[in-house]
């Protein structure tokens, strides 16, 4: 065996044998007092900033003392109302609204665009979509070419309607909506209709179920419901908002919407403290348009549906194409209260991170202040038991020991460092 390798073996079992022993060492804080103004102010300052984290944020702000529940049982009844004359037509809810009731998403056409009398037939494709101009029938291939054709190609080339050019023949419900379609003006008065919101909310873990309609005292709830329209402070028990007054929350020109139409959310948050009374636990309501902004190609909210009929024992159809508002009612709910085990888990994380401005301090400490290494030296001590402890008194230049052999060591400003 070479000398290198023993010394390395001796050297591992040296290290391995002083781990040992150190593992079952015991460490404790020493106490020392440092007369040092500047640490001082940081020690506190930090103090400060920690406790006023806990009792603002966490205790007062988060409510860390409550037990909580963030996934309540929710339902949700809609109804839209309102009376308009259009042309020589008057519209009820069933003409503008789909569905007319009961769900959390409904939406209210505002404007329509209707293409008549179509039948199942060929006529010539619209001159806006690819390739489907031509001169010839060789340039029109049979087939669906694309997903924009309004129909099925046959491979002719033919003039379209009136016209002196020619484009691709197809098969399809004829006449298609961009040659044919009829623009209707939009429905101005929809922004007085209104729409009726029910909520029902449970709390499972707390055992509260909660409504949003509550009428005044002295007065029945179906009477107060037929005059009364929602306000936050007046009538927050008021589930009746007019189309106009949500337009406006969710800063949206109705004007433009029954141009384009639009998706808006209506948000109805619950956030309930249980330790007041359950009928401190009212409802919010927020207003936001979800879908993209006019400003890119695929905004607004339509679609389309139709009205079949027979007309000289011939299929037809009236296409009608419907912008509208369509308006998603998205519930949200939370609730809390007084909990002893969250309300111990919070102190003990508080006191515990009232350690951390000693960590930093000890740290500022022996990195900036400590010089001439005073601190660490009295810092840093180590005791065995084989040593005995003079009896008598030790007066030292930094500090006074008595024979009990207190930890407590004073250094002031006038340590030389």
């Amino acid at each position: 065996m070479s000398e290198g390798f023993y010394t390395v073996i001796m050297g591992v079992r040296d290290f391995l044998k002083e781990y040992f022993h150190g593992f079952w060492d015991y460490e404790t804080p020493k106490m020392m007092v440092i007369k040092n103004r500047p640490l001082g102010v940081i020690y506190r300052a930090v103090q400060f900033l920690v406790i006023t984290y806990f009792i603002w944020y966490v205790f007062i702000s988060q409510k860390a003392y409550q037990e909580s529940e963030t996934h309540p049982e929710s339902s949700v009844y809609t109804r839209m109302k309102g009376k308009a004359v259009h042309g020589d037509d008057v519209l009820d809810n069933v003409e503008y609204s789909h569905p007319p009731e009961g769900v959390d998403v409904i939406s209210t056409i505002l404007r329509r665009e209707f293409t008549y009398d179509q039948r199942q037939g060929t006529c010539p494709e619209h001159f806006s979509v690819d390739n489907a101009n031509c001169t010839l029938d060789s340039d029109c291939f049979p087939g669906l070419p694309n997903f924009d054709s309004h129909g099925i190609r046959t491979g002719r080339c033919v003039q379209y309607h009136n016209y002196t050019f020619k484009t691709c023949e197809i098969m399809a419900w004829c006449p298609i909506e961009q040659y044919a379609v009829v623009r209707e003006p939009p429905l101005v008065e929809a922004i007085n209709f209104t729409l009726f919101i029910r909520n029902s909310i449970h709390f499972p873990k707390f055992k509260v179920f909660r409504v949003n309609i509550e009428s005044p005292p002295g007065i029945k709830t179906k009477k107060y419901l037929k005059k009364c329209h929602y306000h936050e402070e007046k009538a927050p028990y008021c589930p009746i908002f007019r189309l106009g007054y949500i337009a406006n929350q969710a800063r949206e020109n109705f004007t433009e919407l029954c141009r384009t139409g639009g998706v808006i959310g209506v948000f109805i948050n619950w956030d309930c403290n249980l330790d007041l009374d359950p009928s401190h636990c009212k409802p919010t309501y927020t207003f936001r348009r979800l879908d993209p902004r006019k400003d890119l190609a695929d905004s607004g909210y339509y679609y389309r549906f139709a009205k079949y009929y027979d007309k000289n024992g011939v299929e037809s159809r009236t296409l009608i194409k419907a912008y509208g508002i369509r308006l998603d009612i998205i519930v949200h709910g939370q609730a809390g209260k007084f909990s002893v085990i969250p309300t111990i888990i919070s102190t003990v994380t508080a006191l515990t991170s009232v350690g951390i401005c000693s960590i930093i301090c000890d740290w500022i400490m022996l990195t900036f202040i400590d010089k001439n290494e005073v601190y660490s030296e009295r810092k840093f001590d180590e005791v065995s038991k084989k040593v005995k402890e003079p009896i008598d008194t030790i007066r030292t230049e930094f500090s006074f020991i008595s024979s009990f052999g207190s930890n407590h060591s004073d250094l002031s400003d006038g340590v030389p460092l």
